[in-house]
């Protein structure tokens, strides 16, 4: 069985922003304090990763991911939001799925392959339906580590 792509304390199924902006802000606030890191320094990776190319995915989901430094292990967080947000995705379809992934300074390529797996998963059409129905954090939480 794969390791748990992000931990039930770490899922969010009802985030509202109004902005990229303000998403990548409330992604760096709500990590932040419980994984030791400065939030500013968050929201300055995820906005340094941005500018290199958006992190769309397309078809509503966004996977914004950067390195850290301060991190000693990887972190994952699924934010799903109350309503979808512009985000620069390549098909221009508004983002409310939200996979976030902040990986030490010193990563080696586990971060990659956790970025590829999660890529795969949030490709399947019919895995996103699932997550944009499920009833709360648990049925999220159920799904998201199916993966």
């Amino acid at each position: 069985m794969n390791e748990a792509l992000v931990a039930p304390t770490f899922i969010d199924p009802n985030v509202s922003v109004t902005s990229k902006r303000q998403l990548l802000l409330s992604l760096a606030q709500r990590v932040a304090e419980p994984y030791g890191v400065a939030e500013r320094e968050v929201l300055s990776a995820l906005q340094d990763r941005e500018q290199e190319g958006s992190t769309g995915a397309g078809e509503g989901v966004a996977i914004p991911h950067a390195k850290l430094p301060g991190l000693n292990r990887t972190v994952t967080y699924f934010a799903r939001l109350q309503d979808p947000v512009s985000y620069d995705s390549h098909d221009d379809i508004d983002v409310d799925l939200v996979f976030l992934i902040l990986a030490p300074e010193t990563a080696n390529g586990d971060h990659l392959k956790l970025l590829a797996r999660v890529s795969r998963a949030f490709k399947d059409a019919t895995f996103c339906e699932r997550l944009r129905g499920a009833e709360d954090a648990a049925a999220l939480d159920i799904l998201l580590n199916e993966v």
